[in-house]
């Protein structure tokens, strides 16, 4: 018998409440258990993940993985590692790359679907949508504050990261402090975060 985050995520997939606004239509991709124990909320699957269906299967997938230092086994253990993003369907391209994710789809399903997850330690929170959704950070307040506050956050157990792009490769290069300080720090944390004890 299926189990009510079971039947939930099946509702999620099935989902077509965006379906006029989304340029290829509706794929929700994410997973999740209810014995996860990471937790990592993004902004929404981009082209190449909407036509696999895999999260993060993608050159952003690569740089997160390394970040967190697991690798695509553990990565895509769901029992392990839930993977909820803000909108769950692609949400098209734009000029400086892909669109936001649609305003309807978390609110929709994040109050049903997250405290489901209740063996989560660890909550990633990446990019800003995510960040604003999650961590209530105001739209418009500049990435690199929020990840500098990272210890404010990271005692509630969250950490907001920048998104993983290609894209963002100017952002690492100026702010040099999230490779030697964050990362050895977000590898312990994530670690910590699988290994614990049921």
């Amino acid at each position: 018998m299926p189990d009510q985050l079971d039947k939930l995520l099946i509702e999620i997939r099935a989902c077509r409440l965006c379906v006029a606004h989304l340029p290829l239509g509706p794929r929700p991709v994410l997973q999740a258990s209810s014995t996860a124990r990471l937790l990592i909320v993004s902004q929404a699957p981009g082209r190449k993940v909407h036509n696999t269906g895999i999260p993060f299967n993608d050159v952003s997938g690569e740089r997160l993985r390394d970040w967190l230092g697991i690798d695509h086994d553990m990565f895509y253990d769901a029992s392990r590692v839930a993977i909820v993003p803000m909108g769950c369907c692609f949400p098209g391209t734009g000029r400086g790359g892909d669109l936001p994710p649609l305003p309807e789809c978390a609110p929709t399903w994040h109050p049903r679907l997250l405290p489901l997850l209740k063996q989560v330690q660890l909550t990633l929170v990446i990019g800003q949508y995510a960040q604003a959704g999650i961590l209530g950070v105001p739209r418009g307040t500049r990435l690199t504050d929020t990840v500098q506050a990272w210890r404010e956050h990271l005692a509630h157990g969250r950490l907001p990261l920048p998104h993983p792009s290609p894209r963002n490769r100017l952002w690492l290069v100026r702010n040099p402090w999230f490779e030697t300080e964050l990362l050895p720090l977000l590898r312990e944390r994530v670690a910590a975060a699988l290994h614990a004890a049921a």
